[in-house]
């Protein structure tokens, strides 16, 4: 595992219906009272919608199979440890993490301890 902070902050948004036209979401989840949106904050701003939680969108480098099992168990438990917020998705080749962005660098050298270890 080689967790990458990837640049700039990250806000979720909901929207009734669908994404609105012209936003670019990095995450989109449709759930039964809408459809939470992930989008960079500077977005969010410019287009005047209303957000929550400013997040650090990490990127963890390592290839595991979606049913792998332990993963997400083990990097949450171990941002619990450093009283760290997070929230997972998991894309086809990687899972990526967002976290509280006041905490990035915190828990970016609390996962590659992580990783030190289980090598």
């Amino acid at each position: 595992m080689d967790p990458v902070l990837n640049p700039g902050r990250y806000v979720y948004c909901t929207f009734p219906g669908r994404v609105p036209t012209g936003l670019r979401p990095v995450v989109t989840v449709a759930e039964a009272e809408g459809v939470t949106a992930v989008v960079e904050q500077a977005e969010a701003e410019a287009l005047g919608l209303t957000y929550t939680y400013p997040a650090a969108w990490i990127t963890l480098r390592v290839t595991s199979a979606l049913d792998a099992v332990g993963l997400t168990a083990a990097v949450a438990g171990r941002l619990t440890e450093h009283g760290i917020s997070c929230n997972v998705v998991a894309g086809f080749h990687h899972d990526h993490l967002f976290v509280d962005a006041e905490h990035a660098e915190r828990a970016v050298r609390a996962l590659a301890e992580l990783a030190a270890e289980s090598a």
